[in-house]
C-alpha cells in the first residue's frame, strides 16, 4: 500500500510540474504573439502614414491649391511642416501661372528602420503631371521617396520628406 501511495504521489507530482511548464509555455507563447501584434500593427500605421503624406504630396491641383496644400500640411511637423508652410504662397502662385495638374500614387512604401518614436519609410511612386510646359499633357512623372516619420500626440507624422535619385 505505502507503495501505491508513493507511486501515485510521484505520478501527481509529474502531472503537476507538466501542468506548470504547460502553462508557462502558453504564457509565454500570447506574450510572443501580442508583442508581434503590436510590432506589426505599429509598422501598419508608419506605412499608411507614409503613403498618406506622399499621396497628398503628389496629389496636387492648381484650381484647388490650397486643401492639397492642407492635406501635406496635416500629416507633416517639425522642420518639414516649417519648411513646406513657408513655402506655400509661391507654390500657389506658380501653380496657378502655369496650370498645374499633379496626380499620383504610391506603388511600394517599406519601412526601412523603426524604434519607439521614429521611422524611415522609401516609398516608390508613379504619376503625371500636366501644365504649360506639357501643353496641358499629362507626362509621367515616378518617384521615389524617403519619409522620416515621428510619433506624435499618437499620430505618425512626416519630420522630413526626401527625393531619391
Amino acid at each position: 500500500m505505502k507503495r501505491l501511495h508513493a507511486v501515485l504521489y510521484v505520478l501527481a507530482l509529474v502531472l503537476a510540474c507538466g501542468c506548470v511548464f504547460g502553462g508557462v509555455k502558453v504564457w509565454r507563447e500570447n506574450d510572443t504573439q501580442t508583442q508581434v501584434s503590436a510590432t506589426q500593427s505599429r509598422y501598419g500605421a508608419v506605412q499608411a502614414s507614409a503613403t498618406r503624406e506622399a499621396e497628398a504630396l503628389l496629389n496636387i491641383r492648381y484650381d484647388d491649391a490650397q486643401a492639397s496644400i492642407d492635406k501635406v500640411a496635416a500629416g507633416a511637423t517639425g522642420k518639414f511642416k516649417k519648411q513646406y508652410e513657408s513655402s506655400t504662397e509661391g507654390t500657389i502662385q506658380l501653380l496657378a501661372e502655369n496650370k498645374s495638374v499633379m496626380t499620383g500614387e504610391v506603388l511600394w512604401a517599406g519601412v526601412s528602420s523603426i524604434d519607439g518614436d521614429s521611422a524611415i519609410v522609401i516609398a516608390a511612386t508613379k504619376g503625371t503631371v500636366a501644365n504649360k510646359q506639357t501643353k496641358n499633357k499629362p507626362v509621367a512623372r515616378n518617384f521615389r521617396l524617403k519619409l522620416d516619420l515621428v510619433y506624435v500626440d499618437g499620430a505618425w507624422l512626416t519630420d522630413n520628406l526626401e527625393f531619391l535619385s
